[in-house]
């Protein structure tokens, strides 16, 4: 009984940390529209979530029975076995989520939970229909129980489809909506807001009004069955009445104190949706402890059949309330919560820059198919027609106006308008019908929906935000397979090693966050640190020259230091060393790429009169690149020479090698140093140097020839040693434009004093 007693408090304890790396993975889904409109302030934005998240911890009594009885039939198993389940989901739970709040991927709660307990059930059902010992009692006749007496399957598959079609619903409504509020509103939305902003304001908050606190109000604890009958009965009225009320508060709101109804509406529809979210999610987080603490009391530790867990149970209220505390507090301090909304944002935001994800082969066949489509419906539809859609959708003056802003939102309010009323909508209609809807599913293709109908996916980056939004998605079947086989092995592991397994995999567990949280952390400094010598808008000449001058002496330690470590991983042959290098530089391109992709809305946020300041930024940028290009053509094709076990280089051409780096590395060091102390005259010194590395280089690569002729080295080595000693040359010549850049960007800030 106090081992039981022990499992029932650390589930509480484990359901601690599931809450916060659940909301910090879930916040993306209410926090995404506030922040990405720029509606208020970041505090207030989260004052408004945190208090729907405390009122819609309330609405989630009824919620709860789908942890208890939703995926299996407790009825059948044993107590020992209850808890052998609930560890093995827990566990696995907070690791899964953890490790997708680390790479920032937004996933689904709900759809980890109901594959974590369809694992772990299984993986007990299955030792038990194993062993042949229990036997069920069914219409009188007594028989050996099967895994569908285990495995509530019909159930379970219910909850999976109707997951996975809010995945198409969503982003139909979301598309449908957002295309008809941007006929009548446009981006230049001041003119449609006098005559429709009060309606649109009424029609929103109604909207929310009736599914959060009338479809939801049946599950409130402190509400009176009377109550709760009443509204019931008398929702038309209501719906009428309330949408009479908002509508005329929108308007006095607007006539009076000149608010802005949309900011009203985003902000409501906010709170809703972190009701909502609380309302819905909050099972994921304590439903399968509070069942573990049900279980220990109709037990009484004794080893006996659950089948009273099978039944209704009442959730107390103060459990809720502490869950909703804790929520609340992850809201305000979760780091890796910033770094899962930046993944939905940077899909769906109104401009160009820096695309996360790369291009695929669906995506770009749909973009094609897309483009198709719209040329034949231009074809016939009238022009009168087309020109109007257009002037609608033309978001020409709007971009010039946010442009200009100090910190422009990434859409605007119309947009998260729509993103949060369709959403919550959703989700508190499935709340209402004890649907376990993942908000994640839903709000991430509202938004997605919203994005494309908004013309957010131009032709420039169509096919990135696409392969983006199928990357996530095949996360999330990816999130179901792991959630499945953690939990099943889990289970295993646990019910063999009873309480020293769950001693070892809580171990593990707290040994894997910590380190997570380590590398989330780094990550985040090196982030931070890149962000902070980004040029902005703010940057007076002298400014983005300093920047510019610690940007580019970063890159050259870096590329000096990658050069010498690759040269001696080759001649060492080490495999391991060169895979760690190679992730390296390709983090630092990744870097050099975003400062491309945001410089051509750098350079149009600068005054006309420092044309000359975006020109000599773009070359040093340019070249930073083709220098860092040139060091990834040497470490990858070392590292695939090394992987394929080729022959090891000769002694000569280690020794030829070698000596270069070192030289190179030497001269990069140089150019740095003249950079930093602003020594710009000394561009014949450099280049003399730069022609006497190629003109060792050019005898390095001559003697080659004769090894080749001679046949002293084969095809695989010979392409290997003349690609380095190719690139080593491209990167001379790459550190002395990069020089160049930074001379006549010094001569134009002289100039500029």
């Amino acid at each position: 009984m106090d081992i039981y007693l022990i499992l029932v408090f650390l589930l509480f304890a484990l359901a601690i940390t599931d809450l916060i790396v659940g909301v910090s993975n879930d916040a993306v889904n209410f926090l995404n529209s506030a922040i990405g409109s720029r509606v208020a302030s970041r505090n207030a934005i989260l004052i408004v979530a945190s208090l729907g998240i405390l009122l819609g911890a309330m609405f989630s009594n009824g919620m709860m029975e789908v942890a208890r009885n939703g995926i299996f039939r407790p009825q059948h198993f044993y107590f020992s076995e209850i808890m052998v389940i609930f560890m093995a989901v827990m566990i696995t739970d907070i690791l899964l989520l953890d490790f997708f709040n680390t790479i920032g991927m937004p996933t689904s709660t709900t759809v980890s939970l109901v594959f974590e307990i369809m694992g772990a059930a299984v993986a007990v059902s299955f030792m038990k229909i194993n062993a042949g010992e229990q036997t069920i009692l069914v219409d009188g006749v007594e028989r050996i129980a099967t895994m569908d007496d285990y495995i509530n399957s019909g159930t379970a598959l219910t909850i999976i489809s109707g997951i996975l079609l809010s995945v198409v619903i969503s982003f139909v409504v979301g598309a449908v909506v957002q295309w008809i509020s941007r006929l009548i509103f446009s981006f230049d939305y001041a003119k449609p807001y006098k005559y429709f902003g009060a309606i649109w304001g009424g029609i929103a908050i109604t909207s929310i009004t009736y599914f959060l606190l009338i479809k939801g109000a049946k599950d409130v604890t402190f509400m009176s069955k009377e109550t709760q009958n009443y509204i019931k009965e008398n929702s038309t009225q209501i719906i009428w009445l309330s949408f009479a009320f908002w509508t005329i508060f929108s308007q006095l709101l607007k006539w009076m104190f000149k608010v802005n109804i949309l900011k009203v509406v985003v902000l409501a529809g906010t709170f809703a949706l972190a009701m909502a979210f609380a309302g819905n999610d909050l099972v994921n987080f304590i439903g399968i402890p509070l069942a573990g603490y049900e279980a220990f009391n109709q037990s009484g530790g004794s080893d006996i059949l659950m089948e009273g867990l099978a039944k209704k149970v009442h959730t107390p209220t103060e459990f809720l309330v502490i869950a909703g505390i804790v929520m609340v507090l992850t809201l305000w301090l979760s780091k890796k919560a910033r770094t899962v909304t930046d993944t939905e944002l940077n899909l769906s935001r109104q401009d160009e820059g820096f695309e996360r994800f790369g291009s695929s082969f669906i995506a770009r066949v749909l973009v094609r198919k897309t483009v198709a489509a719209n040329t034949f419906f231009s074809t016939i539809i009238p022009d009168r027609g087309i020109t109007w859609i257009q002037n609608r959708f033309d978001q020409t003056k709007a971009l010039k106006k946010a442009k200009k802003q100090e910190n422009p939102p990434m859409f605007d309010l119309v947009r998260a308008s729509v993103n949060l009323t369709a959403a919550s909508i959703l989700i508190a209609f499935a709340t209402s019908k004890k649907l376990p809807l993942s908000t994640t599913y839903v709000t991430f293709m509202v938004a997605m929906g919203t994005s494309l109908a908004d013309g957010a996916w131009g032709r420039d980056s169509a096919v990135y935000r696409i392969t983006g939004v199928f990357t996530i998605i095949g996360s999330w079947f990816l999130t179901a397979v792991i959630a499945f086989t953690s939990a099943f092995v889990m289970a295993y592991f646990i019910k063999w090693g009873h309480i020293y397994a769950i001693s070892v995999l809580v171990v593990l567990a707290v040994f894997a966050i910590v380190k997570t949280n380590r590398s989330h952390k780094k990550k985040q400094q090196e982030k931070d640190e890149v962000l902070a010598e980004v040029v902005t808008i703010d940057d007076t000449v002298e400014k983005v020259m300093k920047k510019c001058n610690k940007n580019t002496s970063s890159v050259f330690e870096s590329s000096a230091t990658f050069l010498v470590n690759a040269t001696g991983y080759i001649i060492k042959e080490e495999h391991k060393q060169l895979k760690t290098l190679l992730t390296d530089v390709k983090d630092l391109n990744q870097s050099i790429k975003k400062q491309k992709a945001d410089l051509t809305s750098t350079v149009k946020l600068l005054s006309d009169g420092s044309i000359e300041t975006g020109h000599f930024y773009s070359l040093v940028i340019d070249n930073q690149g083709a220098l860092i290009h040139a060091i990834r053509h040497i470490v990858e094709p070392a590292y695939d020479y090394i992987s394929n076990k080729h022959k090891p280089i000769s002694e000569i051409q280690s020794l030829e090698l070698a000596g270069k780096a070192d030289q190179i590395a030497s001269f990069i060091r140089f150019a740095a140093k003249l950079i930093d102390d602003a020594k710009f005259d000394k561009l014949s010194e450099l280049v003399a140097k730069q022609n006497d590395i190629i003109e060792g280089l050019e005898f390095i690569r001559k003697n080659q020839i004769k090894r080749i002729k001679s046949n002293e080295t084969g095809t695989k080595n010979s392409m290997l040693f003349l690609g380095i000693v190719n690139e080593m040359q491209n990167t001379v010549e790459g550190t002395t434009s990069i020089y160049k850049a930074m001379r006549d960007f010094s001569s134009f800030s002289e100039n500029k004093k």
